[in-house]
């Protein structure tokens, strides 16, 4: 970090059940490699946290909005995820998408903006992504739906995805033996606490 840069904040939001999962380990990966280059990271594990679904009511959208109405762990969340310069978004994919962790985690960052995008702390947010899956092809498996959802998603909103790491491995912890895969999540958390 330079003379008089700000420390760059990044948010880890992990999506799988599994604490010691692959996409987490893709994850921690990303971290070292952001903290190496000066970044504080913060990391959450959605799985432990009560977040309901977006309820569709709009309450967000209205005028003088003071944004999401669903009183669960996404209000302690909501801070985080603005005042942050960067996430990080962690999932395996189950059944052909991202987990429903992540899926409702998603769904509830609808009420960061309001219906103008006249307030929108997404706008230039820098997102980086990691998956693993089980199959040895992206397509088959279904991880290249998930990495679709969250392009759409994030452009929509004018985030920008600084990179994604995805691999596959089926048992836990197994892909630690994808030093590849390792490296190029480490050279992601570097970029992204750059950027």
């Amino acid at each position: 970090m330079q003379n008089g840069e700000k420390q760059k904040q990044i948010l880890v939001l992990l999506g799988s059940p599994r604490k010691k999962g692959n996409s987490t380990t893709l994850a921690q990966q990303i971290t070292k490699g952001a903290e190496s280059a000066g970044a504080k990271v913060e990391t959450i594990y959605l799985n432990g946290l009560n977040i309901k679904p977006c309820q569709g009511c709009y309450a967000c959208k209205k005028k003088d909005s003071k944004g999401c109405v669903v009183d669960d762990d996404m209000q302690s969340l909501y801070p985080k995820m603005i005042a942050s310069d960067a996430w990080v978004i962690a999932t395996p994919v189950y059944w052909f998408n991202m987990t429903a962790q992540t899926k409702i985690f998603m769904d509830r960052c609808f009420g960061l903006f309001d219906a103008s995008f006249t307030v929108n702390p997404l706008y230039k947010k820098k997102i980086a992504i990691a998956m693993s899956y089980g199959d040895s092809d992206p397509f088959n498996s279904g991880c290249v739906n998930a990495l679709r959802s969250f392009q759409d998603a994030f452009r929509y909103v004018g985030a920008k995805i600084v990179g994604m790491v995805y691999g596959s491995a089926e048992e836990p912890g197994e892909i630690a033996s994808n030093t590849e895969l390792l490296e190029q999540a480490e050279a992601l958390g570097k970029k992204l606490a750059r950027s």
